[in-house]
């Protein structure tokens, strides 16, 4: 890969993007499907396998923000372009010619891309459907959950690069995986395949590559056909707990409970079983 005659990153499957491609299509698409409770977002650099530019960075941001007050929206599906990369991370292309204050100003719009994907209320996960390395690793890991295709490929080669990780790995990677193979990762560089990946619990599903959409379609329209309100609140219980003394965890999961207790919802998803028919959930209003 590199006319040096290393073989250094040959392990990592991918090279810097190619110079000069013009590029007509938006970084960032999103799609309302499920009659608009279903929000896709797709990186959309294919060619660079969908590696994260200063504008990509940036409209993801506005994407997901504009998610966040859609209230229709119901839960969110991120994947990427094409069938060879989820995301291979910051454009390193982009990044050789930037001066410090270049860098830092980037790091600065990551940091806030990545903090508004964990900050979602709604739900959000991940298809994998390549390879996800570098900051495309992290902003999997910043979701609620993953689900790969079989072809997936995982990995960290920050340290490998000179650079410490700094997209959340050091502080995600380890809730996902056991520690010592997630600091593994972190100091080799080394990629992690899907298969471990799944086995070690990083991976809650593998499909093969051309079943990967439409069974991530399947789950988020079960979680769509759930109540919005209920959904959230078990998701903000789960955030805030984590990490507490267990009676401070289970304090913050009562006021979740009692949230969906009195909400019109619980009426009707009982309502609903003792029917035996479908129920009809608003929208969430918080």
């Amino acid at each position: 890969m590199s006319t040096s005659g290393t073989d250094r990153w040959a392990a990592l499957d991918f090279a810097p993007p190619a110079a000069g491609i013009e590029e007509t299509e938006p970084p960032v698409l999103l799609d309302y499907l499920s009659e608009g409770r279903v929000a896709r977002i797709t990186l959309n650099r294919p060619h660079a396998d969908n590696a994260i530019t200063t504008e990509m960075g940036a409209l993801l941001t506005e994407v997901v923000e504009g998610i966040a007050v859609r209230t229709a929206v119901r839960v969110v599906v991120l994947t990427g372009a094409g069938d060879r990369a989820f995301s291979i991370g910051s454009d390193l292309r982009q990044r050789k010619a930037m001066t410090k204050e270049d860098w830092l100003r980037q790091r600065q719009a990551f940091d806030r891309t990545l903090y508004t994907v964990r900050q979602l209320r709604k739900p959000i996960f991940t298809a994998v459907n390549g390879l996800a390395y570098g900051g495309g690793c992290e902003l999997a890991q910043s979701t609620d959950f993953i689900i790969a295709a079989t072809s997936a490929t995982f990995g960290q080669p920050e340290a490998m690069l000179g650079l410490a990780a700094g997209g959340g790995s050091p502080a995600l990677l380890p809730r996902l995986l056991p520690r010592g193979k997630a600091l593994q990762m972190l100091m080799t560089g080394d990629p992690l395949p899907a298969a471990e990946a799944f086995r070690l619990g990083m991976v809650n599903e593998l499909h093969p590559p051309g079943e990967l959409m439409a069974a991530a379609l399947g789950i988020a329209d079960k979680i769509a056909g759930n109540s919005p309100t209920a959904v959230q609140s078990v998701k903000r219980a789960v955030q805030l707990g984590e990490g507490q003394p267990v009676e401070q965890a289970i304090a913050i999961m009562m006021d979740a409970h009692w949230r969906s207790a009195v909400h019109p919802d619980r009426v009707e998803g009982i309502g609903a079983f003792n029917d035996g028919r479908e129920p009809t959930f608003v929208d969430s209003d918080f």
